[in-house]
């Protein structure tokens, strides 16, 4: 019950949802090297998604976390500085900790886990190149308020620093009308992070993104490709061409499910006020609930998944070498179709006589 992602499908499923000329594509796929950037219809899927960008805007990597990787090591140097918000996804933090000096900014535990843009403001120094952040956020769930998103762009392009956008969990907000603008559309400095495998709840294909106006950092970023994974596989990149195109009715797929899962957590924490502290995440699939209960949320977690088999993210796993992040909290994650049967194992062992309130 701390899976990251959304419900997969199988490839059968997916190429039930394809044109027949789609499906002939996949089938006669040559199996030679593609084109480091990604197929060019891959690419034009992928830039119809943004509100601005073209597909000379993108490149693609294995996944979210080469693209992650690749972004760091390009963008910053010894002798940088980079801010990053905490808690996190954790290589957003080690990767860049490992090239300079990187400074955390906490999101605000008692404000939603909402972003001071003055405390960003105050940690920017001379040499700062890269401001990284995470929406909706991945472990708490929140979305940032557009205002300060907003103030936030605007901060980034007065001191003219890079603005590293992960949007992984972007589209399946609770309410659309939260969902942030992606950074790559209103920002000339800005590089949005996106993948298949979260939103789209297809992490098998490992496919993902960066989408920027710098076309001179991304011609960068595709020389460093070369010593990784040099390009896509060419079945995974047919296949999410034709995800992309069936993105509506995948989408309202994943979101239903989500609805209904998060849902049922409504009700499985509205049982146990005394051990849980429970808000409904703002987007994504993840969520960060405190515990309430005697022992630490470690222990409670390792017994937990010890006795009744139901794992969950304890605290330890978010922390961070910047700041002190919450020992009270752990991750759960909603984004899977057998969610009903973990939480009656759940509920089990807490109204069992092997746990101990």
């Amino acid at each position: 019950m701390t899976a990251s992602d959304i419900e997969s499908m199988s490839i059968s499923e997916l190429l039930a949802m394809a044109s027949k000329e789609d499906n002939d594509a996949f089938n006669h796929q040559w199996l030679g090297y593609t084109e480091t950037y990604g197929h060019p219809e891959l690419l034009n899927e992928i830039a119809k998604t943004y509100d601005s960008a073209d597909p000379s805007h993108i490149l693609c990597f294995a996944g979210a976390e080469e693209g992650i990787y690749t972004a760091m090591r390009v963008l910053l140097e010894k002798d940088d500085h980079a801010i990053v918000v905490v808690p996190n996804y954790q290589a957003a933090e080690t990767i860049p900790a490992d090239i300079c000096s990187v400074s955390g900014v906490p999101l605000d535990e008692k404000d939603n886990w909402s972003l001071d843009i003055d405390r960003v403001k105050g940690e920017i120094r001379s040499n700062t190149k890269l401001v990284s952040i995470n929406f909706p956020n991945n472990p708490t769930g929140s979305v940032l308020n557009k205002d300060r998103f907003m103030g936030l762009v605007a901060l980034c392009r007065e001191h003219g620093i890079y603005l590293f956008s992960d949007e992984v969990y972007r589209l399946v907000e609770s309410d659309p009308a939260t969902r942030l603008p992606q950074a790559a559309d209103v920002y000339e400095k800005a590089l949005s992070l996106n993948v298949m495998s979260k939103a789209y709840g297809l992490p098998g294909l490992r496919i993902g993104w960066i989408t920027s106006k710098d076309t001179r950092i991304l011609s960068k970023m595709e020389r460093y490709k070369h010593y990784l994974t040099i390009c896509n596989a060419a079945p995974s990149e047919r296949l999410a061409i034709i995800a992309l195109k069936a993105r509506d009715k995948i989408l309202e797929r994943n979101r239903n499910l989500l609805h209904r899962n998060v849902e049922n957590l409504d009700v499985f924490f509205g049982e146990f006020p005394d051990l849980f502290e429970w808000v409904r995440p703002d987007g994504g699939c993840v969520a960060f609930p405190k515990y309430l209960g005697r022992e630490s949320a470690d222990q409670f977690c390792e017994e937990l998944v010890e006795e009744a088999g139901v794992l969950l993210l304890p605290p330890k796993i978010f922390n961070s070498e910047l700041l002190a992040t919450p020992q009270d909290r752990f991750r759960v994650g909603f984004g899977r179709k057998n969610i009903e049967k973990g939480l009656a194992a759940f509920r089990h062992y807490l109204l069992s006589g092997s746990f101990k309130r």
